[in-house]
């Protein structure tokens, strides 16, 4: 049985996803002490998150981090806000989705359904495809790494989606619809303007480890990532 965590304040809501919820054969919890959300997130260990970015004490873009340094769970952000930056931030900081409120619980069910075969089903990938490398250059899809020689650095989760799919088409085209759908299933609420700041993230983490050069947009079409670096001397 999938184990569903709830961070929300609002009482009503949650006591309606609970009820919809276990119609469909979940299991779920909701937060009571808004303090202490890690440590309850550590010991029910749920299979998906759904999280209110307005909370008590500290916000959920601060809560999506902390579950974020310690789980790859899918996270879904559930909020009354519906400004871009609201929606940007909520994937910068490691989300996987985000549903505006007031929703269609149908679609929210849609959601967690799509989340958790991505995750543990039908399309989940293999521990084996956790790590992807191409001419030393490692990512640890699981710790949210980048590493090359002895240098390491730390990804968001959406830098390393992004970076997962452009080293497993190594100079290959990833189109930019390809890279939104990888981002987020709901390809309605990205811009081509938010892709672009996070592919300048990206080339910013590839510099820390002194890569330039080697994310190339591709006029019309997409990315593509050149490993240049396999040739130093």
């Amino acid at each position: 049985m999938f184990k569903i965590f709830i961070i929300e304040d609002d009482k009503q809501l949650v006591s309606l996803l609970k009820e919809h919820l276990h119609k469909f054969g979940y299991d779920t919890k909701s937060v009571e002490n808004f303090e202490t959300v890690r440590s309850q997130f550590e010991h029910y260990e749920p299979h998906l998150v759904l999280l209110d970015v307005n909370l008590p004490k500290f916000d959920g873009y601060y809560w999506c981090r902390q579950i974020r340094g310690i789980s790859t769970c899918p996270i879904l952000f559930i909020s009354a806000r519906e400004g871009k930056m609201d929606q940007v931030m909520a994937l910068e900081n490691g989300a996987d989705d985000y549903i505006t409120k007031p929703f269609d619980y149908e679609i929210v069910t849609a959601k967690i359904n799509s989340q958790l075969r991505r995750a543990y089903g039908t399309y989940a990938s293999s521990q084996n495809e956790r790590i992807t490398s191409v001419e030393g250059l490692t990512l640890d899809v699981e710790r949210l790494s980048l590493s090359l020689s002895e240098q390491e650095i730390d990804l968001s989760h959406t830098e390393a989606k992004i970076l997962d799919e452009l080293m497993k088409k190594s100079e290959r085209v990833v189109s930019r619809d390809r890279l939104l759908e990888k981002i987020w299933d709901d390809q309605a609420f990205v811009d081509d303007n938010t892709l672009n700041v996070y592919v300048t993230r990206v080339r910013k983490k590839l510099a820390a480890l002194n890569i330039d050069d080697a994310l190339q947009t591709i006029r019309g079409q997409g990315y593509r990532l050149v490993p240049n670096w396999g040739n130093r001397e």
